[in-house]
């Protein structure tokens, strides 16, 4: 099928991955229009997220083929649904993990509703950023400030959002000492996120030949971990309030432990399936906690995008245009992207 790359009225262009493992592909889909509580947005820019490969896999309940990915959506609403009120056509808005919730179950009441049983994720109940348009529930929307693009917005949507609200709601406090393992996709958004939030903070990340990176993104102090004992370097430095784990090795998490202050966290946000190695004589010593974060709301979101535009904090990004989406995602599994691919429409 050929695409045109601006298909006629009615229609539009949408990458698909058609069964669990195919190649995505560009497509030309009819042009839906809002129902009741959603919008419809015309996506400028798309994030590339490692969640997409799941999502791609058709491995989360609820997926059915064909698959449009991407969750980290930014673009402007084009169209409103009926009972839309606080937005208007025009707006530009943003899109994470967190595309909408029940609202009305104990997680959404209590303001947790990320962790709502019915919890949509773009992608999976339905068509994802990587396309021309998307119509989401109005609930999932957060404001874009001016200050940022619609390709600097796009990652924040989801790994900005989840170091972010990670890091908040942590133990640590402006002045403490915050590390933060891995300097990928999430880890360079994190040292940007904890030196701007006033945290004394440490890069750990592999060989050293990362040092400079790492003092560029706003570190302090930089640990190389092939040289020698992470947790007593971390001792050295008086030990870390928190431990920000944005890589997957569980050897490499499981070092951290150790070089915790009193009353420590290690705070995982970087999923590997490997089960860390730690006693639980460890944890005892300080009363150390280890616990995982996952991403946020809407408003959470929104806060990111602010806290972003206010402080300079930036994803580093490389973009791509619609059509080549399987380069991008191809790029990212690899390990090449530095450090964020995005996804662009044009529009």
């Amino acid at each position: 099928m050929t695409i045109s790359p601006n298909p006629p009225t009615g229609a539009f262009r949408a990458v698909q991955v058609t069964a669990p493992g195919a190649a995505p592909v560009l497509v030309e889909v009819a042009r839906p229009e809002p129902g009741p509580g959603t919008v419809r947005i015309t996506v400028e820019a798309c994030g590339v997220c490692h969640s997409d490969l799941l999502i791609a896999s058709g491995k989360l309940p609820g997926s059915t083929f064909p698959i449009t990915p991407g969750h980290e959506i930014a673009g402007r609403i084009d169209a409103l649904g009926d009972g839309v009120e606080g937005r208007q056509v025009g707006d530009r808005v943003a899109v994470g993990w967190y595309g909408g919730s029940c609202g009305h179950c104990d997680a959404c009441r209590s303001g947790d509703a990320v962790h709502c049983p019915r919890l949509a994720i773009p992608g999976v109940a339905y068509r994802g950023g990587y396309a021309d348009s998307v119509i989401v529930p109005a609930i999932a929307l957060a404001a874009v400030p001016d200050e940022l693009t619609a390709a600097e917005a796009a990652p924040l949507a989801c790994a900005g959002v989840t170091v972010f609200n990670a890091l908040r709601r942590s133990a640590a406090r402006p002045g403490d000492t915050v590390a933060v393992l891995g300097l990928g996709g999430l880890g360079h958004l994190g040292v940007q996120f904890a030196q701007k939030m006033g945290f004394h903070t440490v890069a750990i990340a592999r060989g050293p030949e990362k040092k400079a990176l790492a003092l560029e993104l706003g570190a302090a102090h930089y640990i190389d971990s092939t040289a020698g004992d992470v947790a007593e370097a971390l001792r050295q430095l008086g030990g870390a309030k928190v431990v920000l784990a944005t890589a997957t090795d569980a050897n490499a998490l499981s070092a951290t432990v150790d070089g915790l202050g009193r009353r420590g966290e290690l705070v995982v946000i970087g999923i590997g399936s490997e089960p860390l190695q730690l006693t639980a004589l460890q944890l005892l010593r300080g009363d150390r906690k280890v616990y995982a974060h996952s991403s946020g709301t809407a408003v959470d979101t929104q806060d990111t995008l602010r806290f972003a535009a206010r402080t300079g904090v930036r994803a580093w990004i490389e973009e791509v245009p619609l059509e080549d989406t399987a380069q991008a995602v191809a790029k990212m599994t690899s390990g090449r992207a530095r450090f964020r691919m995005v996804v662009t429409t044009g529009r």
